[in-house]
Formats: structure tokens, C-alpha cells, sequence
């Protein structure tokens, strides 16, 4: 879908509106799944503008993501739960035509429009998890100690204080972030962008996700593998962030009283004795299910209910993978692969990774971030693939001479 509005007045407020409601992960009215505030708003202005809208053709990496939900409901006709694979299939229904209606939104803004959104909203999202983080410590009294234990943005976790901020789990907060960590990353030639970075930086690290921060390494990597012909950015990035970060360790230690080395030293030791915090024995389970249901699954929706019903735990196979091979089988999760083919395909086709490198970056980062969490339908992943097929639409309808940059002329801008 598509409209024509006027771009300078209601389209950006809307764009703007749209991307902070998508980061309140944590607010929603629950009527059997979690109504959110985003999904208020685009019925609402769907239905001010509904003569604007109109059907946008297909990308090939869309054509993929159909074809994958397609499958992947379908496997709810064989469910073990039917109830759960009904309400994930409206779920999925759901959020698809909300996917439509962002492209909608997105698609009438200018790449400038999307992008300063993008820094503005990263910012308030971030600096409103680290109040909510400071107030819930304050709560709290400072005492680092509990198990299982939210106060505002804060989840006593085994003794650790992690960062939950606006969201309701650590682990999806670094998986929200990724997207204004990459844009930071990416566009640090503004103070506001360089500011913003410091503070991405700085709330990923409170998360104390294990995984979440080695996918953030690794993208800050990519991307300085990315400048190979500017050494100088190169540098500064590298000197910069390792400022961002020594200061964020003074700031926690000195203010806060964090025994921090302490907290990162148990932290990585943990994983030793906890399996990943049960993933390891999760994604045996998972294996398991597979192999006894190898080419449709268990029904999708389903590993929950099994795995509460065989092991009295209410918990999700944390691994994408794992978790759309064991309910949708060889088909589901083949599926899945050639949709992710597909975006990387189209990706660099379109140089993606040299003319916007964050579309890039974040998208990557999902991928690794799939491994140890389940995201098979997610707010910000649609968020983003809204926004990205909303640039390659731009790409196609403007002369290729105005896109296909060389690295160092598209990393200028």
C-alpha cells in the first residue's frame, strides 16, 4: 500500500508518531495476544486517510516473507494445539496488515524524513530506558539483589540489575536497539548522532545480554571492515567508542556503585553452568521435536505448550531456527532461509551495504540476534523491513546513477 499526503505536515508527524510507538514494547492491551499502541494508530489513520492508500508491488525479499508465513500457519492445520496456532495465525494476519500500513506511512516521507526520525526517536527511546533503569534502582534502594524481580525499567535477574527500559525483557531490548545502534554507528559525523551512539551503547551494555552485546561487537566490526579505504574514520571510530565505553564504566561505577568487572566476570562465567540460561536445553528439545516431526512440525505456536506439557516449563526455544524447524519442519524452515536469501540478495543488488550501511548492519544483526532468541513475529523487524523495502521502491524510481555510489562517496553522506 501507498498514499500521497502532504509530505511536509502530517507525514512526518505520523512517521515520527510511529516509529516511538513501535518502541513500547512493553504497553499493550492483552485480548488473547497483546494489542499495541502502534497497531491503535494505524487503524486510526488508516481510516482518517483511507483514500489515500493504494496496493505498491511486491519486492522479491516481501514475496519471500509471504510465502514463509504462508507456510509456516499452514502448519497449524496438523497442530498438537490447535488454539495456539489459531492465535498466532490472527496474530500473523494482524501484523502483516500493519506491515502494509507502515509502508503506507514510511513511503510518503522523504529518506531524510525517515532517517532523522530514526536519530530522534533512537534518542528518546534510549534516554527514557535509562531513567525508567535509574528509577527502578532507586526503587529499589540500590540493593543488586533478586531473582525475577521488575521495578520500571529494571529486571533483577539472578542478582544482576539488567536494563529492560521500555520493553519487558533485556534480551529483545538489545534486539530494539539494533536498529538505532547501527544508524548511530553509521552517521557520526553529528553530535546528536554521536550522543545518541553513547547512550545506545551504554543501555545495551546494562541489558547484560551475552548474546545481544557480541552481536553488537561483531556489527561494529562489519562495519569497520566496511571502511577499508578510510583509515581515518577507522580510527576514530574505534578510539571514540572505546571513550563511550570507559566513560559509561566510570560513570556506572563512580554514581552508581556498580561492582561492574564483578558483574561481567559472573555474567560470563554463568554461562558455563546455566546452558545460555536453559537455551541449551531448549534447542535439544526443539532438535528432538524435529526429529520426530521432521517435515511439518509440531503446528505453529506450538513448542510452548509442548514444552510445558512435557517439562512443566513456559518457555519459547529462544532460537528462531530451532523454533520455526521444530513447528513447521524441513518445509517451514526452508521457507524462512530463502526469505533471509532473498533480503541479502536484494540487499546487494542495490549496494545496500554501501550506500546505507545501518539497513545493512541491522539487518545482520537480527539474523545473529535469531539465534538465541525467538522473534517470529516482531514489532521492530516489520518496522524495518517496512523501511527497507520502502528504499529500494525509492531505488527503482530513480535513476540508477543517483544510487550506485562507491563506498567512500556513499559513507560521506
Amino acid at each position: 500500500m501507498d498514499y500521497k499526503i502532504n509530505p511536509d505536515n502530517q507525514s512526518r508527524w505520523a512517521l515520527f508518531v510511529l516509529i516511538l510507538l513501535v518502541t513500547l514494547g512493553k504497553y499493550n492491551i492483552y485480548i488473547g495476544f497483546a494489542l499495541k499502541p502502534y497497531i491503535l494508530f494505524l487503524v486510526l489513520f488508516f481510516f482518517i486517510h483511507f483514500s489515500f492508500f493504494y496496493l505498491q508491488r511486491l519486492h522479491l525479499m516481501e514475496t519471500g516473507m509471504l510465502l514463509f508465513y504462508l507456510v509456516y500457519s499452514f502448519s497449524g492445520s496438523f497442530s498438537l494445539y490447535p488454539a495456539s496456532s489459531l492465535r498466532i495465525i490472527i496474530g500473523i494476519t494482524l501484523y502483516l496488515l500493519c506491515y502494509f500500513l507502515m509502508k503506507a506511512i514510511i513511503g510518503n516521507a522523504s529518506r531524510e524524513m525517515i532517517e532523522k526520525s530514526i536519530s530522534t526517536v533512537g534518542i528518546l527511546f534510549n534516554l527514557a530506558s535509562l531513567a525508567l533503569y535509574v528509577w527502578g534502582l532507586k526503587s529499589l534502594n540500590f540493593v543488586l539483589a533478586g531473582d525475577s524481580l521488575t521495578s520500571f525499567g529494571v529486571l533483577m535477574d539472578r542478582d544482576y540489575p539488567r536494563l529492560i527500559g521500555l520493553l519487558e525483557d533485556p534480551n529483545y531490548f538489545v534486539f530494539y536497539n539494533s536498529i538505532f545502534f547501527a544508524y548511530y554507528l553509521c552517521h557520526t559525523g553529528s553530535r546528536k548522532n554521536r550522543f545518541g551512539l553513547a547512550l545506545a551503547v551504554l543501555t545495551s551494555i546494562l541489558t547484560f545480554s551475552r548474546g545481544g552485546l557480541l552481536v553488537l561487537i561483531l556489527i561494529f566490526v562489519l562495519y569497520i571492515f566496511l571502511l577499508n579505504h578510510q583509515p581515518i574514520k577507522q580510527l576514530k571510530l574505534v578510539l571514540g567508542s572505546l571513550f563511550t565505553v570507559l566513560l559509561g564504566a566510570y560513570i556506572l561505577v563512580t554514581f552508581l556503585k556498580f561492582d561492574l568487572y564483578g558483574i561481567l566476570e559472573a555474567r560470563m562465567n554463568d554461562f558455563s553452568k546455566d546452558g545460555g540460561s536453559g537455551r541449551l536445553d531448549l534447542w535439544e528439545r526443539a532438535w528432538d521435536v524435529f526429529v520426530s516431526h521432521p517435515l511439518i512440525g509440531i503446528g505453529a505456536n506450538n513448542f510452548l505448550d509442548y514444552n510445558q506439557s512435557q517439562f512443566g516449563d513456559t518457555l519459547h526455544v529462544h532460537n528462531t531456527f530451532l523454533e520455526i524447524l521444530a513447528e513447521s519442519g524441513v518445509v517451514g524452515v526452508f521457507c524462512f532461509l530463502l526469505f533471509v536469501l532473498f533480503v541479502f540478495i536484494q540487499m546487494f543488488q542495490y549496494r545496500v551495504h554501501c550506500n546505507k550501511p545501518y539497513l545493512f548492519l541491522t539487518f545482520v544483526a537480527y539474523i545473529l540476534q535469531m539465534a538465541s532468541l525467538s522473534v517470529i513475529i516482531n514489532d521492530m523487524f516489520f518496522l524495518f523491513m517496512a523501511i527497507l523495502s520502502v528504499y529500494l521502491y525509492e531505488v527503482n524510481r530513480t535513476p540508477t546513477m543517483n544510487f550506485y555510489k562507491t563506498g567512500k562517496e556513499a559513507a560521506s553522506l
